[in-house]
């Protein structure tokens, strides 16, 4: 079965940048430890501190929607309300 692969792209208001970044920063360690999680990679943007990237594999769509749903992530999601300008959200199968 392939991998699942997501991209999170995450910008943060500028008034909440060191807010939201201390916030995802604190969710990494604890999805490394999920069932399931292969990588899971946190990216600040050079030019832009106020854009977050995740890199993100997941052995199945099933174990990453359990991780969607993690304390660790709906606690980050209450804590970090109205602070995010724009978050999308690419889901992806590894074909190559």
């Amino acid at each position: 079965m392939p991998r699942l692969t997501i991209v999170a792209d995450i910008t943060a208001k500028p008034e909440s940048v060191a807010m939201v970044k201390a916030a995802l920063e604190g969710i990494v360690a604890p999805t490394r430890s999920e069932d399931g999680c292969v990588q899971y990679d946190m990216h600040q943007d050079n030019q832009d501190p106020a854009h977050f990237l995740f890199f993100e594999v997941w052995e199945s769509r099933a174990m990453w929607q359990r991780h969607m749903n993690a304390k660790h992530l709906l606690e980050f999601k209450a804590k970090t309300e109205g602070a995010i300008a724009e978050f999308r959200l690419y889901e992806m199968t590894q074909v190559a």
